[in-house]
């Protein structure tokens, strides 16, 4: 009797401790072959998505260009390793990646930017089907990338630019969550006819607001005065707002033939500044000027001079605020008020409008519709 109990009694306790080790094991590790350098992938997907009756994700590729986000001690991380960074991934999109360029943004050329916008394009054009595309950039000039896509992408499918600030070898690293996002926002269909957007930080801005505003601190993309056009949260992604300027789909630029933009210069002012500044922009061949004025439109020293002599040449100046905020109105001649863009970014519209038009009226309306 005692013999029997025991042979039912033993098999009744180790059976529990077989299975949790079972259920406690890991899966076994799959290495996705390394891509050719211009060949796009698709990132290997996770269990959940593969399973029969997953709901189909949203598919949103990376065009990576390089950046802090990638800039690991020893070489850059490559899309694809971007991408294996986040292997929760699948759970929000099917994920696919293609590298563009692996460079500081600084170093990220003018010629670079018309063949990233007529990259995107062709994404689009070529997939109907593609819910949107992240592009990684450095954070020094990434409002100044992304406000360009912003002008030259023609379709109402997201484009979201993502980076980070600091490197994969520093503790405290944000890229992979900031990449994430970046995915997430991309494939949410509230994202779509919203222009180019910038995600860092959990928050979501407009490429044409937004400013780097700190060299080191992580909330360093901020929209002044208009605030987030949303935040993305653990449970959902969330917008408030939208832009009311023209942008992506609803624009007029089309820069498919354009090899070279036009030169543009920005000139600060500052007590006694010098005018012979501004004429030697022009004679070195600027098709714009943009003054970073004081205050609402104030210029000092010999700056007068200066716009004077390149009004002469038919150059188009714009005025802009130095202050970080506020609107420029008016303008009249060959001058064009730059509104409420940041010098950085009227330099940024300028060259695309001149791409169009060096009428003076014509730019002054697209400055004030953009």
């Amino acid at each position: 009797m005692r013999s029997a109990f025991i042979r039912i009694l033993i098999p009744a306790l180790t059976w529990p401790v077989l299975a949790c080790a079972s259920a406690s094991a890991p899966p076994p590790a799959t290495q996705p072959q390394a891509p050719a350098a211009t060949t796009p992938r698709q990132a290997p997907a996770a269990s959940e998505s593969a399973q029969p009756n997953a709901p189909e994700r949203p598919r949103v590729r990376l065009v990576a260009t390089g950046g802090t986000i990638s800039n690991r001690t020893g070489g850059r991380l490559t899309a694809e390793e971007l991408v294996q960074l986040i292997p929760n991934l699948p759970r929000y999109v099917t994920p696919e990646f293609e590298q563009f360029a692996n460079v500081a943004s600084s170093a990220m050329t003018l010629t670079q930017w018309l063949d990233l916008a007529r990259r995107l394009n062709a994404l689009f054009r070529e997939d109907a089907a593609l819910a949107g595309i992240v592009v990684t950039s450095g954070t020094d000039t990434l409002e100044e990338l992304a406000y360009f896509l912003n002008l030259a992408v023609r379709d109402e499918r997201p484009v979201v630019v993502v980076g980070s600030m600091r490197n994969p070898s520093t503790l405290g690293y944000e890229g992979a969550a900031n990449l994430e996002e970046g995915f997430r926002v991309a494939g949410d269909p509230a994202a779509r006819n919203r222009g180019v957007m910038v995600v860092l930080n959990d928050e979501i801005n407009a490429a044409r607001e937004v400013t780097k505003t700190d060299a080191l601190r992580l909330q360093t993309f901020q929209t002044r005065g208009y605030g987030l056009l949303g935040v993305v949260d653990r449970d959902r992604v969330v917008f408030y707002r939208r832009v009311e300027r023209r942008h992506t789909a609803a624009g007029e630029f089309d820069l498919t033939g354009v090899t070279q933009l036009p030169r543009v210069d920005v000139l600060l002012t500052y007590q006694g500044a010098p005018g012979d500044l501004i004429q030697a922009a022009v004679d070195a061949g600027a098709k714009g000027i943009v003054v970073a004025t004081a205050g609402a439109g104030a210029t000092s020293g010999t700056q007068g001079e200066g716009l004077r002599y390149a009004a002469s040449k038919g150059i188009a100046v714009v005025t802009t605020t130095r202050t970080g905020s506020g609107r420029i109105a008016g303008g009249r001649g060959n001058n064009i008020a730059g509104e409420d863009l940041a010098p950085l970014k009227a330099r940024i519209l300028l060259m695309v409008a001149l791409t169009k038009t060096s009428d003076p009226a014509e730019l002054r309306r697209i400055f004030s519709e953009y």
